[in-house]
């Protein structure tokens, strides 16, 4: 699954003008993703994500609309958090995989580990993931990271089978991919105490079924 989908190293706060908060000696206070995310999870939780704007978050966190459109383009993309860097992470983690390793395995271990987030991080990612399944108003947006996503998967296999991303085979195994992690996380939800790297390693083991 398309963590933000998300794990976001630590970031340094960024300071920023123009509508940023004032400190008590006049200069710009500084903020962060993080603190954006923390702030909008916190509305979300009590009045929900449709009913919550973005002038709302920005209020919370004590800066201007601008401030926060200079970090996330619209509401929609707050719960991915930085989902670039994300991404980056993701291609990293396949290109890393051995050569010799069969491509079912490859891919398999690489969206395990994607998938294997820390548990202070805040929001938490069940908060994250349980945000962006279950809410209407998300949905379409998430289809555009989704088709990120598997992309990431579909350029790999095709790097590794001597194919374009856009023939059947690569984008095949990135929509079995996608579609065996979403069902480890939709159980991972309904069931609390369950760890989700262990769903998702049990999930993908199907990948083999398909790439055999």
């Amino acid at each position: 699954m398309p963590g933000p989908a998300v794990s976001q190293p630590p970031q340094a706060p960024v300071v920023v003008g123009g509508e940023s908060r004032s400190s008590l000696r006049g200069r710009p206070a500084a903020t962060s993703h993080g603190e954006i995310e923390r702030a909008a999870f916190r509305l979300f939780a009590t009045g929900g994500f449709a009913a919550t704007t973005l002038d709302a978050i920005a209020a919370e966190v004590g800066v201007g609309r601008r401030t926060i459109a200079r970090y996330y383009r619209s509401k929609n993309d707050i719960p991915w958090g930085r989902f670039d860097l994300t991404l980056a992470h993701f291609r990293q983690l396949l290109d890393e995989q051995p050569a010799d390793l069969p491509l079912h395995e490859a891919v398999h271990r690489a969206v395990v580990d994607f998938n294997d987030f820390p548990r202070d991080a805040s929001p938490t990612h069940r908060d994250r993931m349980r945000l962006i399944l279950t809410t209407p108003e998300l949905q379409a947006h998430s289809v555009l990271r989704y088709a990120e996503w598997r992309r990431v998967i579909a350029e790999y296999v095709a790097r590794r089978t001597g194919t374009s991303p856009d023939d059947l085979h690569p984008r095949t195994v990135a929509q079995v991919s996608l579609a065996l992690a979403l069902s480890a996380y939709e159980t991972w939800l309904d069931h609390p105490g369950t760890a989700l790297p262990a769903l998702v390693d049990e999930a993908m083991r199907g990948l083999r079924d398909y790439l055999r």
